[in-house]
């Protein structure tokens, strides 16, 4: 089976990065955002959105 060496690289460096924090995630999820705050970028972030009730109904 061929392997795509880039998504092997990210799976190493993603293996590694949990191993730091002890497969933590709450400690992993704080890290990232501390890391994300140092880039200088600015980023949006969306308050979620309930389902309509219409919408549900017609799941039903």
């Amino acid at each position: 089976m061929w392997k795509d060496p880039i998504v092997e690289e990210v799976r190493r460096i993603r293996q590694e990065h949990a191993e730091r924090f002890s497969y933590d995630l709450r400690a992993i999820v704080d890290d990232l955002r501390k890391q994300q705050e140092q880039t200088g970028r600015k980023y949006v972030r969306f308050e979620p959105r309930r389902p309509s009730e219409a919408k549900t109904r017609k799941a039903s």
